[in-house]
């Protein structure tokens, strides 16, 4: 597990870059603080101060890399010296595919992109909810996810996410026992239908792995099951926010009916 000064210290420099730079980076708290595995965090310091830092996050044979340098430490090559003990953590653990997350409107980690040996692969949204009266829909349950659910689980993943039925139960067997993330089932007239997964930090509810089965897309399942979790979580106090791929129109469409409003754009690149 990272220790509490060393989340103290990753929070403080976030919080300096993203103000500085008027952006928000995508660090992935539910999994920071649940760290099982210290070779995927990357730090430089000099006197007992954080000036930059590197994550990587594993999603089966995929990882994704996300990280900062403070803004007077800039072109100093502190994050490319980074880099290169990240690399040879990815080769060694054997990920074949690697993404590089960088906010779209930052221009440090567009100039520093633009020297790697990697293209453009997508953008997503990172969007918030925009308090709003919702009306429950009492023809769908929404229930615990049970240990019996786990290949069900899977196959959304396999099916909805482009994921292999490895990475999926990877995946699968890395979140199962987060203590700050909640894994729910939607049930539709005695049939689970689809998940969705909810993650509680700071007082913010976040929203992952929304999937509806296809042969019941289309019907309005996944937009009330999508309106009873906000309300529910609303009720209960949180702000809620969840990610997008911005290609995705049926989605955004969705989202935006409810009330979610696109805050921030991250880039995602492939690394050759």
């Amino acid at each position: 597990m990272l220790t509490l000064e060393q989340l103290h210290a990753i929070e403080a420099l976030q919080k300096e870059c993203e103000q500085a730079d008027t952006i928000q980076l995508k660090l992935n708290w539910d999994m920071l603080r649940q760290r099982d595995d210290l070779t995927m965090d990357f730090f430089y310091e000099e006197n007992g101060q954080l000036l930059a830092y590197l994550a990587l996050y594993g999603f089966g044979s995929s990882v994704e890399v996300c990280g900062m340098v403070k803004p007077s430490e800039r072109r100093k090559r502190h994050f490319s010296n980074l880099w290169q003990q990240a690399l040879q953590v990815i080769e060694e653990k054997g990920f074949q595919k690697i993404l590089l997350n960088a906010p779209a409107s930052s221009l440090s980690a567009k100039e520093w992109i633009a020297t790697q040996p990697c293209i453009y692969e997508f953008s997503e949204f990172q969007m918030q909810w925009v308090q709003q009266s919702l009306k429950e829909s009492t023809d769908i349950l929404i229930r615990q996810s049970l240990p019996s659910d786990a290949s069900f689980e899977i196959q959304l993943d396999v099916l909805s996410f482009e994921m292999s039925e490895e990475d999926a139960q990877h995946h699968h067997d890395a979140i199962k026992n987060r203590t700050e993330e909640y894994r729910f089932i939607i049930v539709a007239d005695g049939t689970d239908v689809g998940k969705i997964r909810v993650s509680k930090i700071d007082g913010e509810a976040y929203i992952y792995g929304f999937a509806i089965l296809p042969e019941f897309q289309g019907k309005g399942y996944g937009g009330k099951a999508l309106r009873n979790i906000v309300k529910q979580q609303h009720e209960a106090g949180y702000s809620i926010g969840l990610d997008v791929e911005a290609k995705n129109n049926h989605a955004l469409r969705l989202y935006e009916s409810i009330g979610f409003k696109a805050a921030q754009a991250q880039d995602y690149y492939l690394w050759n």
